[in-house]
């Protein structure tokens, strides 16, 4: 039997100890694309293949990964492990969300906001309505009819950090239920699920694991609403005993709402998971969002009113695109703007080989 019992907070890891953690960095601006993986993670992940290959999977050790995955996550957001359901991508926790609205319910949305949180509620049926606003006007546009607010706390395409405290107390007010993706934040910004009904985060960007680990932090209110419509053998209260049959207990935390779980990549998501979690959150904030200043006054690209480690700006011909990666810089490019992100691994000198190739 799975017990969702929280892991004992260790002392903060230094900056410096955890960009020990990686191999590579330099020129690499893209870790709103993809992180890149940790030490942990490369020998976790190698020794797993070893003992597969030599005939020695190992299930139950996986397993235990997946559940040590889940309570440094929970640490991650200041919430405790049985508040916190795996899972593979964020559209699914998305589509899991909307089964806690009613029909006809309205959905407001971000205009621009990434479609994961936007699509599965477009799509959910039952008379439920999205509707879009400029993200500014999240907080305002709340009214008495709005169910549910979906927003993407830092704005994939733009960098852009939302007003989350301004947008939740609305949501409060008005009645309606939050759903915050921070796939784009947690990593390099403090984020706190009790703010939230719903936190979900696809773990592959800034929390440098591998693809197809994802987590949502659901409050009891929401959860109380939410139907598991994709239970599976992981979502029983004893999964090794949940494997055949209708007549299954579910777990009763929020472990009823997990996905069958991408064994070879929680493994390797592990070490990493522990690493941030151990981490100084504000030091992590403080270095990220300091490069990306350093960066927009060398560019003369203001600075926005609310810190972001995400720095984009117009190249609707993909020229300052090409200009990076000439200069042997990996950088991204996202609804016509030019896209370049500074993480834990990444030091000044990024900033300094990324300006001059852009001022040439």
């Amino acid at each position: 039997m799975l017990v969702c019992m929280p892991l004992a907070p260790p002392a903060h890891l230094s900056l410096t100890r955890v960009r020990a953690q990686f191999t590579g960095g330099r020129d690499y601006l893209a870790a709103c694309t993809t992180g890149l993986p940790t030490r942990g993670t490369q020998h976790a992940i190698t020794a797993e293949l070893a003992a597969s290959a030599a005939g020695r999977p190992d299930p139950a050790s996986a397993s235990a990964s997946v559940e040590h995955s889940r309570a440094h996550f929970a640490r991650l957001v200041g919430t405790t492990p049985d508040r916190i359901a795996i899972g593979s991508q964020a559209s699914v926790f998305a589509g899991l969300v909307a089964t806690a609205l009613p029909d006809g319910a309205e959905v407001l949305c971000a205009e621009g906001d990434f479609s994961s949180i936007v699509l599965p509620f477009v799509h959910a049926g039952r008379g439920i309505r999205v509707r879009e606003v400029p993200l500014d006007d999240l907080a305002t546009a709340i009214t008495p009819a709005t169910a549910l607010v979906s927003f993407s706390i830092v704005q994939s395409a733009t960098g852009e950090v939302v007003d989350a405290a301004a947008i939740a107390a609305a949501a409060r007010r008005a009645g309606a239920l939050t759903l915050c993706d921070a796939t784009q934040a947690i990593g390099w910004m403090p984020v706190a699920a009790p703010a939230f009904d719903a936190v979900i985060c696809h773990a592959y960007k800034w929390l440098c694991a591998p693809r197809g680990v994802a987590f949502a932090a659901l409050s009891e209110r929401i959860a109380a609403r939410m139907r598991p419509v994709f239970a599976g053998w992981y979502s029983g209260e004893n999964p090794w005993a949940s494997c055949y049959g209708a007549e299954i207990d579910q777990a009763t935390c929020a472990r009823r709402f997990d996905v069958s779980p991408a064994w070879q990549a929680f493994v390797g998501a592990e070490p990493a998971l522990e690493m941030f979690a151990d981490a100084d959150a504000d030091a992590l904030f403080a270095h990220s969002t300091s490069l990306a200043a350093a960066f927009r006054a060398r560019l003369g690209i203001p600075e926005p009113s609310r810190a972001s480690a995400i720095v984009t700006w117009a190249d609707p011909e993909g020229g300052d695109l090409a200009r990076l990666s000439d200069a042997g810089i990996t950088a991204s490019g996202r609804a016509g703007r030019a896209r370049v992100a500074f993480h834990v691994f990444n030091d000044e000198s990024d900033v300094d080989r990324a300006a001059r190739a852009l001022c040439k």
